[in-house]
């Protein structure tokens, strides 16, 4: 086993949407610059991942939502909803980005843990892509372990602000697959779906109750034997958040992250973490948030 977390990353991440775009797209490629510096990735332990195939797609997305992607030939209407400009740069960041969230979950299987320094777009639904998401990485992932080891439990625990709609509506008939959401109740998306488990905040919540509500759902699924989890560690819960109603502090995301990472970690259960959502005010703060996913899980392995 690495006694480093593997962290997938790829230059693509980062897609031309125009400076002026309220999507923090840049956060991707800084992201790995503060893990150099916090010497949390080195070049031993960084991945770099091809685009998904097509046929791994296939287990989530319909051909022709896929197709449409490939062809850069949403609607108008289709493009509105995604949140991007459908540009080849950004066709070419989704087919990498949900390459690095399957390259991570098995990189997680071997390892115990990995992250991909991208990933979570939870909105994505398997005909469209919602809210900044195009494909669905964690869905996609999830049935490709599902497919290549036979996992029959896999957990997507999803704590971003907002709900994981497209998750939830992908797996509602799916056994094998337990989605779970924390997320805030009076934000996007405003028509919710049906997750096995959802819990719903009231705006303006602090570090305290927010911890409390994460630990009492671990505490409620302990008996669940999971083979995997798959980790949405969306960093809009932060006080400072522009999309979050949230007030959680850094301290706050930072216990939440050994909260989560320890609970699974001690129980042998391979957790792959990805990023979700973050829209600071502060762009520093913002990629520091979001780095805080990798260094926790590099410190549960080293120590």
């Amino acid at each position: 086993m690495m006694k480093s977390v593997p962290i997938i990353n790829h230059p693509d991440y980062v897609a031309q949407i125009g400076d002026d775009h309220r999507f923090p797209i840049k956060k991707f490629g800084e992201l790995i610059k503060i893990l150099k510096k916090k010497n949390i990735a080195k070049d031993h332990n960084i991945f770099q991942p091809t685009e998904v195939s097509k046929s791994t797609l296939l287990n989530v997305h319909s051909e022709e939502y896929i197709n449409k992607i490939n062809n850069l030939s949403l609607t108008q209407e289709e493009i509105r909803k995604l949140g991007f400009p459908l540009v080849s740069s950004v066709r070419r960041r989704s087919f990498v980005a949900t390459g690095g969230t399957v390259l991570a979950s098995k990189l997680a299987v071997k390892n115990k843990l990995a992250c991909n320094t991208a990933g979570g777009s939870h909105h994505a639904f398997s005909n469209q892509g919602n809210g900044y998401c195009v494909f669905n990485d964690v869905a996609v992932a999830a049935k490709y372990l599902k497919n290549k080891y036979k996992f029959n439990k896999i957990l997507i625990l999803d704590l971003d602000v907002h709900q994981g709609d497209g998750t939830a509506k992908i797996f509602e008939n799916d056994d094998t697959i337990y989605t779970v959401s924390i997320h805030s109740k009076k934000n996007y998306p405003s028509k919710k779906q049906s997750s096995n488990i959802d819990i719903e905040l009231e705006d303006g919540m602090e570090d305290e109750e927010y911890l409390n509500v994460v630990n009492q759902l671990l505490k409620s699924i302990e008996t669940q034997n999971f083979n995997f989890v798959f980790y949405i560690a969306g960093v809009d819960v932060h006080c400072n958040d522009r999309l979050g109603k949230l007030n959680v502090s850094e301290i706050g995301i930072r216990k939440r992250e050994k909260l989560v990472i320890n609970h699974f970690f001690k129980k042998n259960i391979p957790l792959c973490g990805v990023l979700g959502g973050g829209y600071n005010h502060d762009f520093e703060q913002l990629v520091n948030l979001h780095s805080i996913l990798h260094e926790t899980c590099n410190d549960v392995l080293i120590n």
